[in-house]
């Protein structure tokens, strides 16, 4: 992981790297609808029960997926914390370019009016 990351930032990369997968996106899309057992999740996505545990973990520990082990079943769920905190970074950084390019605006009118002033 790149070093001059804040931990907010950390967070959020770690939590796009791991969204960044197609099993695991299809995996989040089909926790989207409602909980489900790895082996759904591996059989949905058609891969191994192995592969279905691995990414899993992954989404785990990007705390976008909680589990909870009912008898010999791991049941998955969404942890809509963990997308809540992606969609703050997404919406802090969205208010910070938006006013980069404001004060870029207000540079470029300013230096209009100076050329036609």
């Amino acid at each position: 992981m790149v070093q001059y990351l804040n931990s907010a930032s950390r967070a959020a990369a770690d939590k796009f790297s791991a969204l960044a997968d197609p099993a695991r996106m299809a995996m989040v899309e089909q926790l989207g609808r409602g909980g489900a057992s790895i082996t759904e999740l591996a059989s949905s996505t058609g891969i191994t029960l192995t592969g279905a545990r691995k990414h899993v973990r992954v989404l785990e520990e990007a705390e976008l997926v909680v589990t909870d082990k009912r008898g010999r079943t791991r049941w998955c769920e969404l942890s809509y914390e963990g997308f809540d905190e992606a969609a703050f970074w997404l919406d802090e950084f969205r208010r910070r370019r938006h006013q980069q390019l404001n004060r870029l605006e207000n540079l470029i009118d300013k230096h209009k009016q100076e050329e036609n002033g």
